[in-house]
This record gives structure tokens, C-alpha cells and sequence, in this order.
């Protein structure tokens, strides 16, 4: 069993106020702080543009400032795969993303060495492999929180910065390591169920009633399986939407591809799962695990599921 390490500024006596919403980041596998700096009363130029024409366009900002650098376990992931989730979690949290850039796009050496950066061995930029992204969230009647991350590898180890700046009553930070990598156990019931009947239903999937849009989530079994497939590369599924018999046939076909498409650009940009790996297809109503005669059957036959086609 892996251990989860989750740590809060609460805990650390760091929270100023009493009753606010923690900022949660969720770190992929076995993931380490290996330094922290704080300051009470800090300044922070925010990058939120690249550099370019000897500029690098910032924004100001002051509070609070902590910066963390993380050290992770990545064979076999790109930085994509590593910043991907944390973009995902920090756009379900109601956080705007100002600048979502990688390496020569950011402005390559320049911006590097424009924007602070915890030193070696704690934190390490390959300067031809990075990204790098900044955001805010501005809640009502709250100053806005900032907060931006640095990500890089070199050979298995992961490299993550994180430098957040609070304000004075704002969010706490919570950081948990706790997405498995590549190598983890991945026999999770889902996936035993993948692999002994060939299909398992993702029966933790969130859609509104009618429509395509899947909820924030986290859900799950959408870590299960993302967990499954980057552990062998050579793993494909194809994600089958299914609805009840209300309305017709064509109609419902459409909206159960529809869903099932949602839930492959979650595994894309919140997991990190290569596209190669995953199709969408839609049945509509034509194989439901229920009757359609009660409210209970109809709700069960309305899901997605993952079809398991190779694991060779």
C-alpha cells in the first residue's frame, strides 16, 4: 500500500483565517518537498506572458509568498503528463489560467533566468524541457491568490516548483502526492474488473441530465484507469457511451458518443493519457444492463464505459 502524504499550511499554523476553502494540488505519485521558502509580506512579478523583444511581461503581486520545490518519481512521463493534472485541478477550483507555456514558447533561457527559481539539487529546469504556468483566482469580495508552477525532469526525477502568494485571509495550499505513476499497483477493483471481463463501467461519472458536459470531478475511477494505461503504453481502451431509452435512437447515439468524447479529453488533459491510447464511440440504448421500465434500470443504463481491447 502506497502512503499518501498530504501537507497544509494549517497544519503549519499558516492559515489566517478560520472557515476558508484550502487550495488543493494533487502531485503525481511519490512526490517529496525538498525545500521551502517563505515570506510573511512578500512581492512577487508574476510572469504572465512570455519573454520576448528582451521583456518578460509580469504582474505584481504581494502577500504572503511560499515557494516549494518538489522532487517526483516521472519514468516514463513527459512534464506534459506531470503539469497536465495540476492545470485540470486548479481550473476546477475556480482559478484562471494567465499563462500556460513550455520551454522555447516561454521564451527559453531568458525566461528561465527572468523568473525565480529554487536552486540545485532541490529544484532543476532543463532548459530545452519545461513548462511553466501561472494563475489567479479572484473570489467575490476576496483579494485575489496567485500562484504559479515550474515543471522539468532529468532522467526519472520530476522536478516541481510551486510559488503561491496568499493574501492576507486568503486560501490555504494543500499539496498531496497522490496520482499513481507508471509502476504503481494499478490492481485496483476497476481494473481487475478491466481485465477479467474485458469491460468495467465508470460508474462515478457525473453528467448533467441531457447533456455532455461531465462534472469536476475528481472521479476515481478516471485515476484508476489513467494509472492502467500509463503503466504499459501498449494498453488501449475504447470509452462507450450508453443512455437510456428516452427519446430516439440517433439523438441518443450522438449524446452517448458525446459523453464518452468528455471523458477522453478528461483522461488527455487531467491524466495525461496519450490520445493514442483511448477512442470515443456512442451505443445509444441498444445495450442496456437494466431494465428501462423503472427510474433505478434507466439510471444505471445511463453511463460510460471502458472497453478493454489490447494489453500486449
Amino acid at each position: 500500500m502506497r502512503i499518501i502524504a498530504r501537507i497544509t499550511f494549517a497544519a503549519l499554523g499558516l492559515l489566517w483565517a478560520t472557515g476558508l476553502q484550502a487550495l488543493d494540488l494533487d502531485l503525481p505519485g511519490a512526490a517529496k518537498m525538498t525545500r521551502e521558502k517563505l515570506d510573511k509580506a512578500g512581492t512577487y512579478r508574476l510572469p504572465i506572458g512570455p519573454y520576448t523583444e528582451g521583456h518578460l511581461p509580469t504582474l505584481e503581486v504581494e502577500g504572503r509568498v511560499t515557494q516549494q520545490a518538489w522532487r517526483l518519481e516521472a519514468q516514463g512521463m513527459t512534464t506534459l503528463q506531470i503539469i497536465a493534472p495540476l492545470r485540470e485541478n486548479l481550473k476546477n477550483q475556480g482559478y484562471d489560467i494567465l499563462l500556460d507555456c513550455s520551454g522555447a514558447e516561454c521564451g527559453g533561457f531568458d525566461f528561465r533566468f527572468n523568473t525565480p527559481v529554487l536552486p540545485a539539487p532541490d529544484m532543476f529546469v532543463d532548459l530545452f524541457d519545461y513548462r511553466f504556468l501561472s494563475a489567479r483566482k479572484a473570489d467575490d469580495g476576496a483579494e485575489p491568490d496567485y500562484l504559479s508552477l515550474m515543471v522539468s525532469r532529468s532522467g526519472a526525477t520530476g522536478y516541481v516548483q510551486l510559488l503561491h502568494v496568499q493574501p492576507n485571509g486568503g486560501a490555504a495550499l494543500s499539496v498531496n502526492p497522490s496520482t499513481p505513476l507508471p509502476g504503481e499497483r494499478t490492481d485496483t477493483p476497476l481494473v481487475q474488473s478491466l481485465v477479467t471481463h474485458g469491460h468495467v463501467s465508470l460508474a462515478d461519472l457525473d453528467f448533467a441530465t441531457g447533456s455532455s458536459e461531465l462534472g469536476p470531478g475528481p472521479f476515481a475511477s478516471l485515476q484508476a484507469l489513467a494509472a492502467f494505461l500509463h503503466a504499459d503504453p501498449a494498453r488501449r481502451v475504447t470509452l462507450v457511451g450508453h443512455t437510456d431509452t428516452v427519446g430516439a435512437l440517433d439523438r441518443n447515439i450522438a449524446l452517448s458518443k458525446r459523453r464518452a468524447a468528455a471523458v477522453l479529453e478528461r483522461l488527455v488533459s487531467a491524466h495525461g493519457v496519450p490520445r493514442a491510447q483511448i477512442a470515443a464511440e456512442g451505443m445509444g440504448y441498444l445495450a442496456p444492463i437494466a431494465s428501462n421500465l423503472t427510474p433505478e434500470g434507466r439510471e444505471a443504463n445511463r453511463r460510460v464505459e471502458a472497453v478493454l481491447l489490447n494489453t500486449e
